[in-house]
Formats: structure tokens, C-alpha cells, sequence
């Protein structure tokens, strides 16, 4: 590969592909405890969590936010634990595309739109009892965790313009 044919994850970029952005401030340095909290807070919420769900719902999370940073981060940390290509292109049309989800999958995706976009409403009752038929108590709170997590990780990343392409699959483990 060269860069003149393809965007890489470096700083080199294929010159027909506009210019990387640059990101609006460094937060983490700026707010390191705030950062440190964070990172403690993300690894409490996997806890008891399939990683498969983890990493749809850090992606499914990061779509409806448009976090371009975390997108790149969680699609190439699941495509490395060995996610399939074609599940994580579907996932943002997952109503129409139900079957290539378990029903625990599709839950936890519904689960998280419903607390991503809070704007539209509350939680349904009928997504919650979803998710309580598919998680015992201890994974529900652990999932309704990780969405939450995920949501702040994502205003970060969109606020202070996270610039994406040049993380690599498992550089935050």
C-alpha cells in the first residue's frame, strides 16, 4: 500500500482526501484525574460483560453520536477480537438487518439507543423488559454502565474533535 492509493494510520494521507482535522484541546492532559476516573470507570462497567456486546454497544453508541474517534477505536478493537466485518457495517441499520444479531445482541442495541437518545423519551418499558429477559441484574447494571461510559467517552471525543484514523486495535487495553 502507498499512500498515494490509500488513507493509512499515519500522519501521511492520500493527498485526494481532505485534511485531518486538528483536535480542539488535549483533555486528558489538561484534566488528568478527570481522565484516570474515566478510565477506572470504563474498566469497572466491562465487568461481567460479553465483550462481543460490549464492543456493539461501544459502536452502536458511538453512531448515534457521531463520534468519529471512538468509531475507529471500538470497530477496530472488536474487528481484532475477531468481530465480523459485515455485523459491524450493519449495525447501523440493525432494525432492518435483526438476523445477523442474537436476541441478547439486539436487546443490548436497543437497550442502548434507548439510553443514547434520551431526547426522544425515557427508557420504553417494553426495551427495558427486553433487556431484563435477556441480562440477570448484575449484567443489567453492568450494561446500563458501559452505555453510560461509552456516552461520555463520546462527548469528549466529539467536543474536543478526537481526531480518528490513527488508533490501533488494542492500543487502549
Amino acid at each position: 500500500m502507498t499512500t498515494e492509493s490509500t488513507h493509512t494510520e499515519t500522519t501521511n494521507y492520500d493527498t485526494r482526501y481532505a485534511p485531518e482535522h486538528t483536535p480542539r484541546l488535549a483533555w486528558a492532559q489538561h484534566a488528568p484525574e478527570v481522565f484516570k476516573a474515566m478510565v477506572r470507570l470504563d474498566a469497572a462497567s466491562r465487568k461481567g460483560l460479553d465483550p462481543v456486546i460490549l464492543e456493539l454497544v461501544k459502536i452502536r453508541a458511538s453512531q448515534l453520536n457521531h463520534c468519529a474517534f471512538c468509531l475507529d477505536m471500538h470497530t477496530k478493537d472488536a474487528i481484532a477480537a475477531g468481530e465480523s466485518v459485515e455485523r459491524i457495517i450493519q449495525l447501523s441499520a440493525w432494525e432492518e438487518s435483526r438476523h445477523f444479531y442474537t436476541e441478547r445482541e439486539l436487546a443490548a442495541i436497543e437497550l442502548t439507543e434507548a439510553v443514547t437518545v434520551l431526547t426522544d423519551g425515557f427508557v420504553p418499558d417494553e426495551v427495558w423488559d427486553t433487556a431484563a429477559k435477556h441480562f440477570d441484574e448484575p449484567e443489567l447494571a453492568a450494561l446500563i454502565a458501559s452505555i453510560t461510559v461509552i456516552n461520555a467517552w463520546n462527548r469528549f471525543g466529539v467536543t474536543c474533535r478526537n481526531v480518528p484514523g490513527h488508533y490501533r486495535a488494542g492500543d487502549h487495553k
